[in-house]
């Protein structure tokens, strides 16, 4: 596989062609950051989406929430919020998760409009997220949907991050011992109320922004670093 930023900036011009023409082809019309920036000059965005389940094929999206960020900083008056009113009824299984049920879904928005309205905010910035195959699936998924072709996004996975840290120092874990509060906990960060998806967004930033505080901030790393490989 080609270095991830590269074989994804790549796709990402190709992809400028295919998109019909409206907010995925505009998202595709921005660069990426490149994998060899400092990584505390890149602009991130922490995204996490609550679901009916977690399977990207049949599932749908109901709350979306993201903030930027930077190395430095949350900007907390980036913070957004939406709701998505699904096709479906809501599971009670996933309602009983995120406490959305079809009453509060109902008095969302439509996933195309949505995603009208988060596609800019994630235009070139490199996304966060606990876990982040899952947010990543379903956001190619609907973009899939909606607009015939999948989002192409760099990503940093913080659960992926420590792993990487424990297995690099050789310390045993169980994969409860991965989960963003127990993290949380760990990096002495405050708790939140889970599986609310704006709440999550921010969990994850000053999450990753605590991973960040673990490594020489005076070195000028690069964000390949970081990244997922995708």
């Amino acid at each position: 596989m080609l270095s991830l930023l590269l074989s994804l900036e790549s796709r990402r011009i190709r992809a400028i062609q295919r998109a019909p023409a409206g907010p995925l082809r505009d998202y595709f019309s921005v660069p990426f950051p490149s994998r060899n920036a400092d990584y505390r000059e890149v602009p991130f965005v922490a995204v996490d989406l609550e679901t009916t389940g977690l399977d990207a094929r049949r599932d749908e999206i109901v709350a979306v929430g993201l903030v930027h960020f930077t190395a430095s900083h949350i900007e907390l008056a980036s913070a957004r919020h939406w709701l998505v009113t699904p096709t479906g009824a809501i599971p009670e299984a996933s309602a009983v998760i995120h406490c959305i049920t079809d009453d509060k879904a109902a008095v969302g928005q439509p996933l195309d409009e949505v995603l009208a309205e988060v596609l800019p905010q994630l235009a070139g910035r490199v996304l966060v997220a606990h876990h982040a195959q899952v947010e990543l699936q379903f956001l190619k998924a609907a973009c899939a949907t909606v607009y015939g072709e999948k989002l192409i996004i760099p990503a940093v996975d913080t659960q992926a991050l420590e792993q990487r840290r424990l297995d690099r120092w050789n310390q045993a874990y169980k994969a409860k011992e991965l989960r963003l509060a127990v993290l949380r906990r760990r990096y002495n960060l405050p708790r939140y109320r889970a599986h609310n998806a704006l709440s999550d967004a921010l969990a994850a930033a000053e999450l990753f922004l605590a991973q960040l505080a673990e490594v020489d901030l005076d070195d000028a790393l690069p964000l390949k670093r970081f990244l997922l490989q995708q």
